[in-house]
């Protein structure tokens, strides 16, 4: 019997044992940790979906067992998984499901494809481009309603950027929207006029919701909504993302986030941001925090996670609509006629501060779109008022985009622990149009990523991305490598003059910017995005040294394999 007893004591101990080793070995590479002292290792040891270990190769090694799998790097680098703090999944996944949408960057191209559909699409029914911005076509301008009706005059046509819009003739005619026509809903937005006649010009700001839009394109079923997005999710472990934060959820999409989930589908890690209307009355916005605070997806799930809030604060750079602190000046690019227009703003600050009080008090992470300076301080100021009543740190409110940055929202952020989510590639996009418009002193505190580093101000890396798959034709892009290449040369397309080269950054802090500092805009910086023991196994393998190569080869680097929770998504 002592024997027995015995034999299976060693048994349980030899099986304890193995258990114990790590399932795999990488060794003999350059890994970045992105740790506190921005270590960089040699080794890495992986045992389920964590990390056990970080260091030498002989220290590492020296822990693998008869079943460890030892993958030799042979010098190449590993990074944490690449995390990106703003994006929109669902509906880029679903962007071109009817059909294949060309890259436009001249009005030109724009008729060209109005044309092209205008053979597809019966007469009567409409035509719609959506998120081609005017700031990156070279004409900088909308097309007129006069070009759209010629380019399609039997069908309506609706060139939109956001909640701006141009409009031909038919479209305007449908929509009932007409000389005598008057916004009477209460809500932002104005119709743009001739001067001289009164007539629409055909340009919408801020106010698409007033046109009478029939889609002409199949929509996808439930399944196909579901595969889409799969697919959108592998796509983006290809260019070394492991986590997204998708900042304006619904019902319907976590729905479709959690049928992947169940099926065991996801590939990259999920934030969830409910968006909420912020016109409507408190009573609903309080009954839409109950929402998401009774959903079983708001206790933590490292892959699918509800815990944040969005709304919108004011409109956007690239339609000439975000919220100034100053006039933002008479403009052909942005077709702005009054030297007084300062943007739109949607609401007043008791609201924005009843709404970041509503979210904050039970737990949740608000944030808001808030591009404009004016709206950046105003937002930054809401949270502000709300942490003299109770500490607002420890929940981290964020704000979304926030381009244009002022010494005094800066300020606030680091007194009151404010965190944001930028979109670097913009810089690369617009900054030559901006630059042409409001002059490179206004400039000054655009996207400073330097000035925030400095302050100790937490800023995380996005794309915002809307519409598309692939990684340099997706709008907006979605490759985190431009970015980071951005925000180290702080370079605008069509330009070879850096704009604001003080706020550069380095390499280790382009880095962060897409890690860690990205996991603590979700709370999981002790989950993820460093290479350290107990974290999720989350890294990518890539081609080159990004640390020592040219800075213009950081742009083009490829991801040779990506690892989500130790099992390898990509390739």
């Amino acid at each position: 019997m002592t024997f027995v007893i015995a034999a299976v004591a060693a048994l349980l101990l030899a099986n304890r044992v193995k258990s114990e080793e790590p399932q795999w070995i990488f060794h003999h590479g350059r890994i970045v940790t992105v740790d506190s002292d921005f270590r960089i290792a040699e080794a890495m040891a992986v045992h389920g979906d964590r990390i056990v270990a970080i260091g030498s190769n002989d220290a590492v090694l020296k822990l693998a067992g008869s079943d460890t799998q030892l993958v030799d790097l042979q010098g190449k680098m590993v990074l944490p998984g690449l995390i990106d703090s703003h994006s929109h999944p669902p509906g880029a996944a679903i962007y071109e499901f009817d059909h294949e949408v060309p890259t436009m960057e001249t009005i030109a191209d724009v008729l060209e494809y109005i044309r092209q559909r205008a053979t597809v699409v019966p007469e009567g029914q409409w035509i719609v481009i959506q998120q081609v911005f005017v700031t990156r076509l070279k004409d900088r301008r909308f097309p007129t309603r006069q070009e759209l009706d010629e380019a399609a005059p039997k069908h309506p046509v609706m060139f939109r950027t956001g909640p701006d819009a141009a409009l031909n003739s038919l479209a305007l005619k449908l929509s009932g929207i007409d000389r005598d026509f008057q916004i009477t809903d209460g809500k932002p937005g104005f119709i743009e006029r001739d001067p001289a006649t009164g007539e629409p010009t055909g340009i919408l700001r801020s106010c698409t919701r007033l046109v009478n839009v029939k889609t002409s394109t199949r929509s996808p079923n439930a399944e196909e909504r579901r595969e889409a997005l799969r697919a959108l999710l592998r796509a983006y472990n290809e260019v070394g993302l492991t986590s997204v934060t998708d900042r304006g959820t619904t019902n319907a999409t976590i729905d479709l986030y959690s049928q992947l989930l169940d099926r065991g589908e996801l590939t990259c890690r999920v934030f969830l941001t409910y968006y909420v209307d912020a016109q409507e009355p408190l009573e609903k916005l309080e009954a839409a925090v109950k929402n998401v605070t009774s959903h079983p997806l708001h206790q933590y799930n490292p892959w699918l996670w509800l815990r944040g809030l969005k709304f919108y604060l004011d409109g956007g750079m690239l339609t000439g609509s975000a919220y100034m602190r100053e006039p933002w000046g008479v403009s052909k690019i942005y077709g702005i006629n009054d030297p007084e227009y300062r943007g739109v703003i949607f609401l007043e600050p008791e609201k924005v501060y009843q709404i970041a009080k509503l979210a904050l008090a039970n737990g949740l992470q608000p944030t808001a779109h808030a591009v404009g300076d004016g709206a950046v301080l105003a937002l930054a100021e809401a949270y502000a008022r709300v942490n003299e009543e109770f500490p607002v740190r420890p929940l981290r409110p964020c704000i979304s985009h926030a381009n244009f940055m002022s010494p005094e929202a800066i300020e606030l952020m680091a007194r009151c622990g404010i965190v944001a989510d930028l979109q670097p590639a913009w810089l690369y996009h617009d900054g030559a149009t901006l630059r042409d418009h409001f002059g490179i002193d206004r400039l000054r505190y655009f996207q400073p990523y330097r000035t925030l580093s400095e302050r100790r101000v937490i800023v995380g890396g996005g794309s915002d991305h809307m519409q598309k798959r692939g990684r340099r034709r997706s709008i907006n892009i979605y490759d985190p490598w431009l970015g980071i290449w951005t925000v180290l040369t702080r370079l605008p397309r069509w330009s070879d003059t850096p704009l604001h080269p003080e706020e550069i950054v380095s390499r280790q802090e382009a880095i962060r910017l897409y890690t860690i500092n990205n996991a603590f805009l979700t709370f999981e910086e002790d989950k993820k995005g460093s290479l350290e023991p107990g974290k999720y196994a989350d890294f990518i393998i890539i081609d080159r040294d990004i640390l020592e190569c040219p800075i213009d080869d950081v742009a083009d680097t490829q991801v040779l394999e990506t690892w989500v929770g130790g099992k390898k998504v990509y390739p």
